[in-house]
């Protein structure tokens, strides 16, 4: 007993000075267009998919054959510039989206390229060239 209580204060004293050794850790300057891009990317992001969440823009996509949660899909895949391009097609639009359907041809296109690049399989008729 009386070396099982030696080995224990043994490790309790090497954990307390390892403890005690100091850590180092590293900072940068993060600039104010690099907060805003990101906070910008986010926001494009949230806009595209309120505009995919939408009753009319899902029949829409239905009727063209794309699953809805594909498209939700394809957009958390897509870089920031790409997402940033909807959204601005989808500020473009008028207060009614009467001219929804650009923008529905737009993530059409964008989603039959990704199949025939093989990235995705949302359509069955396309054959990927990978």
């Amino acid at each position: 007993m009386n070396s099982f209580k030696r080995l224990v204060s043994s490790l309790v004293i090497a954990g307390m000075m390892a403890a005690g050794l100091p850590l180092t850790a590293q900072a940068g300057i993060v600039t104010t267009e690099e907060v805003v891009s990101v906070q910008a990317a986010a926001g494009n992001r949230d806009k595209v998919n309120g505009f995919l969440a939408r009753d009319d823009v899902r029949q829409a996509l239905e009727a063209q054959g794309v699953d809805a949660a594909a498209a939700l899909e394809r957009v958390k895949a897509m870089s920031d510039a790409e997402v940033a391009q909807l959204a601005g097609r989808v500020d473009q639009l008028p207060a009614g989206g009467a001219d929804a359907l650009g923008i529905l041809l737009t993530i059409f296109i964008v989603l039959l390229v990704t199949d025939i690049l093989g990235f995705t399989k949302v359509f069955p008729f396309t054959r990927s060239i990978r």
